[in-house]
């Protein structure tokens, strides 16, 4: 029986205004290192919305922190050219919010640091709703340096936090301007037709009608009228459904689907999956070539295309760095799975879960992260055998955050606000001092639940954090017990 997992929303609780001061929590008399900090945060929550409506994906990376980051490379601020004499003198940069990395993300912080986060977090990590086995990292981003460790190296289930592991491979082995073709193939002689998917989830049917509206316009310049339809969705191999079985979290493993193989209008959450991810497109492409002026002889049939054929039409999917930001924020378990089947076709391994798992961790073990008693068996976290261990959690977003991986900052833009947006959008109240400062991926499965982001602490640091329990009887406590930790870690309320 499949284990049931979170229902993700992207709908914010409602629209941030002018009490955001106060539901953030910011204090009087904050300094302006803390203050930049703080309101740097406030700048995502109230992005959250804007994200929504204007996307929700924005090329890979939030319209608030793509000013954010041009702000950066500029002296003046993002509206101010520095090289322009006849504008206003530029303001004064603020300092570097984050340094870079040291080569490992494990070394120990000076003995008081310790000390101050263990008063606050150890009695919350004695609370009994968080199971009878739990771990916790938190790494001060900055520097590298750890300020909390407990049962950090002990493999543990993850859940869907496993999807940080799955994202960060990918964006390291592929970049984030990588993008999955969906293209058509015609044979010399105009006859056959070929769909071939390259394992985009995300196709939808508009993207279909554009591909048929090239490929009609190309056979009709050829006076072809007719043709045989194929569909070649060999790009995966392997089983086609997760070792958990049908469910409805996930459609079958396919090179060529429709809308994630989704059996009614959703775009996110559990739904009615098809058995027949590829035929189904197939059959919809047939018709859109119909609406076009082509008519297809006989049902679509599985097959490549013929040796001396050609591109007619080609899609091609949003870039990665879009692809890995729905995934964390939908908690999207079919994006997750094609990222790695992706990560395994760039490695050289087969598209399939065992590819998958070999070329994830090999991206992981290049960018010199623990993975000792580390066992990463799917891409989505659905499967039980996922091991990990808080320090590689909290590892891999230091990772993300390190000025030298800037191809990985998709995976912080793509954590849900507490409060605001996927799957912390229920999680967080009006009233919790971590609304809008956490930014974090939740992972839930019977009996376990997970929590692994990045918060600004009262010091203006941005810390990386992960936290994993294991035999909790009562989910509503344990994310409750996971939520006190993460905003006792931030600037809000302890």
């Amino acid at each position: 029986m499949a284990e049931p997992v979170e229902r993700p929303s992207t709908e914010p609780p409602g629209t941030p205004d002018g009490g955001l001061k106060a539901r953030l929590g910011v204090r009087g008399g904050a300094n302006n290192w803390q203050f930049t900090a703080v309101s740097a945060v406030a700048g995502l929550a109230l992005a959250a919305g804007v994200v929504l409506a204007a996307g929700p994906w924005d090329s890979g990376q939030r319209k608030a922190e793509r000013d954010r980051a041009a702000a950066a490379e500029r002296t003046g601020g993002a509206h101010h050219d520095a090289g322009d004499p006849e504008g206003p003198a530029p303001a004064p940069s603020a300092p570097a919010v984050l340094a870079a990395l040291s080569g490992t993300v494990t070394q120990d912080a000076p003995a008081g640091a310790v000390r101050d986060l263990r008063s606050v977090l150890d009695p919350l990590m004695g609370n009994d709703a968080l199971g009878d086995r739990r771990a916790a990292v938190v790494i001060d981003t900055a520097t590298g340096k750890r300020l909390y460790g407990k049962g950090a190296d002990a493999p543990m289930t993850p859940a869907s936090t496993v999807k940080i592991a799955t994202t960060v491979a990918a964006l390291s082995a592929l970049g984030p301007a990588h993008r999955i073709p969906t293209t058509v193939r015609v044979s010399d002689d105009l006859r056959t037709v070929t769909l071939v998917g390259g394992g985009d989830p995300t196709l939808d049917k508009a993207a279909l009608r554009a591909l048929a509206t090239g490929t009609a316009r190309a056979l009709k310049a050829g006076k072809a009228a007719s043709v045989r339809l194929r569909y070649d969705a060999s790009g995966y191999s392997g089983p086609s459904h997760h070792p958990i079985g049908p469910n409805e979290n996930i459609a079958p493993m396919s090179a060529l689907m429709v809308n994630e193989g989704r059996r009614d209008d959703s775009s996110k959450g559990p739904a009615p999956r098809t058995e027949d991810p590829a035929g189904d497109a197939a059959r919809t492409f047939a018709g859109l070539l119909g609406h076009a002026g082509v008519t297809t002889k006989g049902a679509p049939a599985p097959g490549r295309p013929a040796k001396k054929s050609r591109t007619v039409a080609t899609h091609l999917s949003a870039p990665l760095s879009g692809l890995v930001e729905r995934a964390l924020t939908n908690s999207d378990n079919d994006i997750a799975e094609a990222l790695a089947r992706q990560t395994a076709v760039a490695a050289g391994e087969p598209a399939d879960f065992n590819g998958g798992r070999r070329a994830v961790t090999a991206q992981l073990k290049k960018l010199r992260l623990p993975l000792k008693g580390v066992n990463v068996a799917d891409g989505s976290g659905l499967d039980r055998d996922d091991k990990v261990t808080a320090a590689l959690l909290a590892g891999l977003l230091a990772r993300a955050a390190d000025p030298a991986h800037p191809e990985l900052r998709p995976v912080l833009t793509g954590l849900p606000v507490a409060g605001f947006s996927g799957t912390l959008s229920g999680r967080y109240t009006t009233e919790a001092g971590g609304t809008g400062f956490i930014r974090a991926k939740t992972g839930t499965l019977t009996g376990v639940n997970s929590l692994a982001g990045t918060v600004v602490d009262t010091r203006g640091r941005l810390l990386a954090f992960a936290f994993l329990a294991s035999g909790t009887t009562a989910p509503t406590e344990a994310q409750a017990a996971l939520d006190k930790l993460a905003t006792a870690l931030g600037a809000g309320k302890r």
